[in-house]
């Protein structure tokens, strides 16, 4: 790794503020560059200016647009500076000959591309973290550009409100273990450690992220207490006495088992596909035939059987009721074998003429599906569509989250009021349903099924918009899981007092830290949520000179805002040694450890 990602607090040379934009980065060196007046690069700037209090030049194509009025006022930006469109000459204006690296937040794939390669040749070595939507392409550009990290914000946050509509945990996948975030009575006793406490869902400003600890024997004893049965052996997860209303929930880091199935039983799949072909295929008066009919050789059929002489029971019946209602009806003929009494010549001839009546109505059917084009059109929803997913919105998050559903083996249906999303062609590929148009939410949801529905994710890019949809599926089916997309944490605090069983997610707040950690050189495997508060999970190598360097996983703990989940020692690599038992093992140059941390105590640990 170059010197520029190690994330080493920098050294400033003449650093002047300039948050009116109206001048360069004349005299600012070893600082960073982000591109982009997003939500996204808004929260990376606040995460590298307080998090891991390094000066940043910041480059927007309009700075009273979008986030550009907040993030001229952001304390540590050292320039503000406007440029349409990330050029060579924009980079050179923010000084990229002298800086440690550069993050390209907004653009096109191509564009951030383009502003990478030029960063590149101005400074060669310098880190570059893109913000890019195709990941394949990003892992090509990794490898042509060895301190290059492609990151895609839409995906890092995606899993997340993936697995809060179907209302299982999300997970990071560390060392072949599934690790999520439980909560009170859910913890178990192979819990890796306690991340959070003073936990109340009506002032989640209480919440403590990863306190100060007395060691980790103190966490262990805090959750056997609260939950443990106060005889005998302890269980964890049982819980005894109601825990003091003023010490809150308590959360916990621990592997996550074998989920439970998630799509319906067979035989209720079935049944909704049955009906659902039959309402797509034929009108309400065809229907009609088709079921009058039906009951009529089904009413012939018994007859058949309790009139016919012919033994042999229900085989033969079956039998020989299909060959009639394929008009292939032996009729009876005087002095012969018969096959039975007048009633049973009566149901014969019903059961003919009825079966005559499905020759033409399979082929008007056939004929709809083939002529009409509609063969390989993804079905609007119909009966079948039945604890299904609504995504309302098909950008990039929604898109992801609609795949990742579809994925799941559960049915979803999508809303977009813009006929030219990306995201459409994309779900349509998949053969997801898509409703578009400028109509009233509450009909689209209802035409969706909302009253059918298992989950409603709100993904567009406005607060307003993603709360009313929650609402109006509120409304409709007020059980409904319900999973929103806020920016504003004000505002999230205040749905999250409110509304019961709606849970909200920020990509921006989700995916920033791993942007900033990664423009830092450190490799983030997830993040995972702790209700509005973020909890990044990294394998960290020691290295010479570094503040792991010479300590011992206490130290690390000690301070508050880390935890050390797994060491792999240098001898050892292959190892995941978790909850290392030796606290006071002093940590070697090429050692890994697997930490959870706040941003905060991330930025701690590898400056």
């Amino acid at each position: 790794m170059t010197d520029q990602g190690r994330g080493s607090p920098p050294a400033v040379r003449e650093q002047h503020a300039d948050p009116d934009g109206d001048g360069g980065a004349e005299g600012i060196g070893g600082h960073y560059i982000v591109c982009g007046g997003n939500s996204l690069a808004h929260r990376l700037i606040r995460e590298l200016t307080e998090q891991y209090e390094v000066p940043v030049v910041v480059v927007v194509p309009d700075s009273s647009r979008e986030h550009g009025p907040a993030i001229r006022r952001i304390p540590g930006v050292a320039a503000v500076l406007e440029h349409s469109t990330v050029t060579g000459e924009a980079l050179a204006a923010a000084g990229v000959e002298r800086a440690r690296g550069v993050a390209l937040m907004d653009g096109t794939d191509q564009e951030n591309i383009h502003a990478a390669l030029a960063a590149e040749n101005r400074n060669p070595g310098i880190r570059i973290v893109l913000r890019i939507y195709n990941q394949r392409l990003g892992e090509h550009l990794e490898k042509l550009l060895p301190n290059c990290a492609a990151l895609s914000g839409s995906a890092t946050a995606a899993p997340a409100f993936t697995n809060g509509a179907l209302a299982r945990p999300h997970t990071v996948e560390v060392g072949g273990r599934h690790l999520y975030v439980a909560y009170d009575e859910d913890i178990r006793s192979n819990q890796i450690c306690l991340v959070a406490d003073r936990i109340d869902r009506q002032d989640l400003t209480r919440l403590r992220l990863l306190p100060e600890t007395g060691g980790r024997a103190a966490d262990f004893i805090r959750v056997a207490e609260r939950f443990g049965s106060g005889e005998g052996p302890i269980e964890l997860g049982r819980p005894a006495d109601p825990a003091p209303a003023d010490l809150g929930g308590l959360a916990a880091l621990q592997p996550l088992e074998t989920p439970p199935p998630l799509r319906p039983p067979l035989g209720k799949r079935l049944k909704w596909w049955l009906l659902d072909s039959l309402k797509y295929f034929t009108n309400t008066r065809l229907r009609m035939i088709l079921i009058t009919a039906f009951a009529a050789i089904t009413v012939g059929a018994v007859v058949l059987a309790r009139h016919s002489t012919h033994p042999g029971g229900f085989g033969w019946t079956l039998y020989f009721t299909l060959l009639d209602a394929a008009g292939a009806v032996q009729p009876d003929v005087p002095g012969q074998q018969v096959l039975g009494d007048s009633w049973a010549r009566a149901a014969q001839v019903l059961i003919t003429f009825c079966g005559i009546t499905f020759v033409p109505v399979a082929t008007a059917i056939v004929v709809e599906a083939l002529a009409s084009g509609r063969r390989g059109a993804p079905r609007p929803p119909g009966a079948r569509t039945r604890d299904h997913v609504i995504v309302v919105g098909l950008g990039n998050v929604g898109t992801r989250v609609a795949t990742l559903i579809h994925g799941s083996g559960l049915p979803v249906v999508c809303l977009e009021r813009d006929p030219n999303a990306r995201g459409i062609a994309a779900a349509r590929a998949l053969g997801i349903p898509v409703l578009i148009g400028e109509g009233p939410l509450e009909a689209q949801l209802k035409q969706a099924r909302v009253k059918h529905a298992r989950a409603v994710v709100a993904v567009t890019s406005d607060d307003a918009a993603n709360l009313e949809a929650a609402l109006e599926a509120r409304a409709v089916r007020p059980e409904v899981r319900i999973v929103v997309r806020l920016f504003d944490d004000d505002f999230a605090h205040h749905v999250y007092a409110t509304l019961g069983n709606v849970a909200s997610r920020s990509v921006s707040y989700l995916a920033a830290p791993a942007f900033a950690a990664a423009l830092m050189g450190r490799e983030v495997l997830g993040t995972l949520s702790v209700f509005r508060h973020v909890l990044l999970i990294a394998e960290l190598t020691v290295e010479e000179g570094t503040a792991l360097a010479d300590q011992n996983i206490g130290d690390l703990e000690r301070e508050g805002g880390v935890r050390v989940l797994a060491v792999r020692l240098q001898r050892r690599a292959e190892i995941y040694q978790w909850n290392f038992a030796d606290r006071s093992r002093v940590l070697l140059p090429g050692d890994r450890i697997v930490v959870a941390a706040t941003r905060a105590g991330l930025a701690r640990v590898i400056q």
